[in-house]
């Protein structure tokens, strides 16, 4: 599909020119889970720079989901009932997810950060099932989500999540086991085959060795043994010595640091600018050369490569723009945000079910790959579940509260979104909020939209004085009848 094709010819320079609605918009939604029309509107007219600073600044002060009760638990805390025991830890887990999708709709650029590193730094939590575990380990992204790399890196290796996740916990000196190093360069770092050996793998699980220590009541964090340490010789990238983990991850980015910074950036570059790094019509592989040059400038610094990004022609360029296939929690939580429509702990913890549903677990990623993103969304096992479920989101709202639809279609048309008599003017209003370029063609498109917008007035012939406005009785099913028929649109899977 030609929409697709990366063409972007933009640099790195500034984007200087006010923001428009468009480009407030497009913000939002990469740096965020999208904004409601207040947000958009107060973002209008100012520099992207600004816009962008303030984003980054609520992000560098967001503050971590705070430690609940149970963070340091192990099995002993626990009944010694099973039935008991697994309510209180399914209890723990429901919490937890909903704080941490309440700080996904709430945090901005700091949670869709986290959000983008869970995918990175995979875990998967059938399988070290430990809600202590989780905690710390949620914890460690959103600490480090636009932070020091090398610190991040550092940290993560020594979640206990991580240990048992990739087999650290089994790492001996006299048995190594080779999965976190593996993983530690091949998904991590450097990027698969990229300018490492085998027998670097070997050497490296050996300067792991020893985080194995797992306690006797299980789910206790794990410790270093020095017994269980491989104390001798390494080679690791070219360097030889008696070396540890701090050895290794100093190692890697001083031996490394070319290989790093392309491969992360070029990761950053396809989750919020496009997914085709790979252009031939575009400069996409002069971006991210771009910004590795930064990440190395500012010793494996996160947050000046994102600044530096998301304040340039590249990313604002309308090549840039709704190219990127919505993931489940971006179909959702860009719904809620753009309609501004009211939710509770109950429609969250519907969203996280029907993001499961679509193959998009929270805390479990499908392998240590990770989720794979953009085409794999809309594949044929979950495309009708995408418009099935964002129907019945639709539905749940109005059957909560159908008098937010009329609040929604005024708010999104503008000053004249109350008084104006053109019901076209209207839907498409909300037709450009909820997708990224409206439409792609005037016929049959917008006609179509139109045509369902128009339908409740015009069969019931409800007007005041031979005129229609948005305060009519059934205008707020106009904007009900319009959502749903949007919802099923491709354009409304773009972002």
């Amino acid at each position: 599909m030609e929409y697709f094709i990366n063409c972007n010819t933009s640099g790195l320079t500034p984007y200087t020119t006010p923001l428009d609605k468009n480009k407030a918009e497009h913000l939002y939604r990469r740096l965020g889970f999208s904004a409601s029309v207040q947000t958009i509107n107060a973002a209008i007219n100012q520099s992207a720079t600004d816009v962008v600073n303030t984003l980054m600044n609520e992000a560098a002060n967001s503050a971590p989901i705070p430690m609940p009760t149970w963070a340091n638990w192990n099995n002993s805390n626990y009944p010694d009932n099973d039935e008991a025991r697994n309510n209180l830890v399914n209890s723990q887990r429901e919490e937890f997810s909903l704080a941490y999708t309440n700080a996904l709709l709430d945090n901005n650029l700091a949670d869709r950060m986290s959000f983008f590193w869970s995918n990175h730094f995979v875990t998967e939590l059938d399988v070290y099932n430990c809600n202590g575990f989780l905690y710390h380990y949620v914890n460690c992204l959103q600490r480090n989500a636009l932070g020091n790399f090398k610190t991040f890196v550092s940290e993560i290796g020594l979640t206990s999540a991580m240990l048992y996740y990739l087999d650290g916990v089994y790492n001996n000196g006299n048995n190594p086991n080779e999965n976190y190093g593996r993983e530690l360069y091949e998904l991590f770092t450097l990027g698969e085959g990229n300018n490492y050996t085998e027998q670097d793998i070997i050497e490296t699980a050996r300067a792991l060795s020893g985080y194995v220590e797992r306690g006797e009541l299980g789910c206790e964090t794990v410790t270093f043994d020095p017994e269980k340490h491989d104390a001798g010789s390494k080679t690791i990238l070219g360097q030889t010595g008696n070396w540890g983990y701090d050895d290794v991850i100093d190692i890697l980015f001083e031996q490394r640091p070319n290989e790093i910074a392309g491969f992360i950036c070029k990761k950053l570059y396809e989750f919020f600018v496009h997914p085709d790094s790979q252009d031939e019509a575009g400069n996409a592989e002069t971006i991210i050369q771009g910004m590795a040059d930064t990440f190395i400038a500012s010793q494996f610094e996160i947050a000046p490569v994102l600044s530096e990004l998301f304040k340039s022609e590249h990313f604002f360029d309308d090549d840039a723009i709704g190219v990127i296939i919505k993931s489940p929690y971006d179909m959702y939580f860009n719904l809620i945000k753009e309609t501004n429509f009211s939710y509770d702990n109950t429609v969250l913890n519907s969203t996280i079910s029907a993001c499961t549903l679509l193959s998009q677990e929270l805390f479990d990623p499908f392998d240590v790959a990770g989720w794979q993103r953009n085409r794999s969304w809309i594949n044929t096992n979950f495309m009708i579940g995408r418009w099935l479920t964002s129907e019945m989101f639709v539905q749940n709202f109005w059957e909560s509260n159908k008098e937010q639809f009329r609040t929604f279609g005024i708010d999104a048309t503008g000053p004249n979104g109350a008084t104006t008599n053109d019901p076209d003017e209207v839907a498409r209003a909300i037709i450009d909020k909820i997708t990224p370029k409206g439409l792609l063609t005037e016929i049959p498109d917008y006609s179509a939209a139109f045509d369902v917008f128009r339908e409740p007035y015009e069969s019931d012939m409800v007007y005041q004085n031979g005129s229609w406005s948005m305060m009519l009785p059934n205008a707020d099913s106009q904007v009900y009848l319009l959502l749903l028929h949007l919802v099923r649109q491709p354009e409304f899977q773009l972002k």
